[in-house]
């Protein structure tokens, strides 16, 4: 994990919040790279959910709900971290999170000091609406996303005339107040949510789940990730939340060991009957193609972090490769291996030399490929050496622009995973990139 952080820094990926101040913990920024990867991920898990499915539709809801949303949820009341803190060295632990021989013994898993009662934090960041900071005005940061998706179904089913089945995907910031933070952006307080909540038919919710698992497998495949890093993990009847008829996450291998990526789960519907019950407001669905039968739809959830994600993202793509060359036996390179849907920047356009109009003749290939692709343009230092940086950036190809250029419009096209070169000209430049990203698979 220390050399992805390293990476994510110097690569412009991720910067420490409010670094020149000491860093705010539980934070993070995305630079020029990073918002760029993220962007990517959240664009291809879009498409996935709407424009790939002609009963999925989109929404944004606001951050700022009103708060009996939280009490009908069960947050107010049941989200909670449960803490303990050592004595001596003043560490804050989740107890969940213990060795079971430091819980039974109460004592601290860093220094051995005695820790304190068990005692129960909530999750939720608390304000303050209005002028006046009372009761009355507090309000919440939203928790997680899903509770806008379920004020708003009806306002959904009604407006564009959805059917059972159907789903709503929202892409949005939540907020939690989470006390231990680290291994990098793996959990913070401030994140974005891929959720997808999908209506079905009460006595089909099981079949819909199993599809749904299905489904949210298969992408992962897409996204050219390592399948061997992926395994499902099936909550226990007494790991189940309070809403759960059954729950699995998607987990993958990371630096620090398996852990959550993606769940999905069967809400049934607890979720809908509460906001009915706390609102006063009918949720239940009118079926008028099953003749006019009345009931709450049941809910499949699939729900994933963008920031987590692109965690994953990183450590699945980062490589460190043995490129021996010219005797030199300890010439290592790092390597990204974004799939090119998903990297940063698509092709970087490189002049060999600086001079004889090569930066000129690069600059206007540039400026035609960015019509279509992200592009980045380098004439700074010896060829070498600029691939190495487009390769630790994850950029998929490269386009070296020399003096035969000139002489028969031809480049040479690099593939980053391979580092194979082929000579083709210019103009079938756009052509052969799309080809060869549809293409793509991971050696």
């Amino acid at each position: 994990m220390e050399k992805i952080t390293s990476l994510a820094k110097r690569r412009g990926f991720v910067f420490q919040s409010s670094e020149i101040y000491g860093g705010q913990g539980g934070a993070w920024d995305y630079g020029p790279l990073g918002i760029e990867l993220k962007n990517r991920i959240s664009q291809a898990w879009w498409k996935e959910m709407t424009q790939l499915h002609d009963n999925i539709v989109g929404l944004d809801a606001a951050i700022l709900m009103h708060p009996r949303t939280w009490e009908a949820s069960g947050h107010v009341e049941n989200f909670t971290d449960p803490l303990v803190d050592c004595k001596k060295c003043k560490a804050r632990f989740r107890e969940d999170l213990i060795p079971a021989e430091n819980l039974a013994s109460r004592k601290c898993p860093d220094c051995g000091g005695d820790m304190t009662d068990t005692r129960k934090f909530n999750l939720m960041f608390k304000t303050n609406i209005g002028a006046a900071e009372d009761s009355a005005n507090v309000i919440y940061l939203r928790p997680e996303t899903a509770q806008g998706i379920y004020v708003n179904y009806k306002n959904i089913v009604q407006s564009n005339r959805m059917k059972i089945p159907f789903g709503i995907a929202q892409i949005g910031k939540a907020f939690r107040n989470e006390i231990v933070t680290k291994n990098f952006i793996f959990r913070t307080c401030e994140f974005e949510q891929l959720e997808m909540q999908f209506f079905v038919k009460p006595g089909s919710d099981e079949e819909w789940f199993d599809e749904w698992r299905k489904r949210r497998w298969a992408y992962y495949e897409k996204m050219g990730v390592r399948m061997d890093h992926l395994r499902w993990q099936q909550h226990g009847s007494d790991e189940l939340a309070h809403y759960a008829k059954d729950a699995y996450d998607i987990q993958y291998l990371f630096p620090m060991g398996w852990r959550e990526l993606e769940g999905v789960h069967n809400r049934t519907d607890f979720d809908l009957k509460r906001h009915t019950e706390y609102s006063g407001k009918d949720m239940q669905y009118i079926d008028q193609d099953g003749g006019n039968e009345r009931y709450i739809p049941y809910i499949i959830e699939t729900s994933a972090g963008l920031t987590r994600t692109l965690l994953m993202i990183l450590c699945d793509a980062y490589d460190e490769e043995k490129v021996a060359d010219k005797g030199n036996d300890d010439d290592w390179r790092t390597v990204l291996r974004f799939h090119p849907s998903l990297a940063p920047i698509t092709v970087a356009v490189l002049p060999l030399m600086k001079k004889d109009g090569l930066a000129e003749l690069a600059q206007d290939i540039r400026r035609e490929l960015s019509e279509d692709f992200a592009t980045d343009y380098d004439q700074s230092g010896a060829i070498g050496r600029r691939y190495r940086r487009q390769d630790e950036a994850g950029t998929p190809f490269c386009v070296t622009v020399d003096y035969q250029t000139k002489e028969d419009g031809t480049v040479t096209l690099r593939f980053r995973d391979s580092m194979e070169q082929v000579r083709i000209h210019k103009e079938e430049l756009a052509v052969r990139l799309h080809r060869e990203i549809k293409a793509y698979t991971r050696g």
